[in-house]
């Protein structure tokens, strides 16, 4: 019997409501380790995931009937929902409305999964915002000379 078959990895990008330093170092762990949970309950496979006080990166895989903005609803409605109904940490805890996620291929697994785990050595020496800034103007080039 033959069987649809979907392998679209996604490298996503989201932060914390007006990018506050939410997301405390002994904190981290067990907000991705849940995330990770709940995505594999609700379908979907995340590879790879890291978080910065203010930002999380994720390369994650879509199945066959899942949209991105789906996934991203999913992921950060209950990650949220779950930290603040935990009382995890003494304040309220919001992701941004926005994401970022761009497809990654097959041959450019490796080096992505090398970026999400080196977050902390990265960020030394850049923002947040250079960053988003840096993969906005990466892929409109690209988006760009399609026309």
């Amino acid at each position: 019997m033959l069987m649809s078959f979907v392998k679209i990895m996604i490298h996503a990008v989201w932060r914390t409501k007006n990018s506050k330093n939410l997301i405390t170092l002994d904190f981290r762990p067990v907000l991705l380790k849940h995330i990770r949970l709940n995505a594999k309950a609700k379908g979907i496979y995340i590879d790879t995931i890291n978080a910065r006080p203010d930002h999380v990166h994720c390369l994650l895989a879509l199945n066959a009937d899942m949209a991105l903005s789906k996934a991203m609803s999913l992921i950060k409605g209950e990650s949220s929902h779950w930290v603040n109904q935990n009382k995890f940490l003494p304040y309220r805890f919001e992701w941004a409305a926005e994401y970022y996620g761009v497809s990654v291929s097959e041959s450019q697994l490796g080096k992505v999964r090398n970026y999400i785990n080196n977050q902390d050595l990265h960020h030394a020496n850049m923002s947040y915002d250079e960053e988003y800034q840096l993969f906005l103007e990466k892929h409109s080039t690209i988006m760009a000379g399609q026309g």
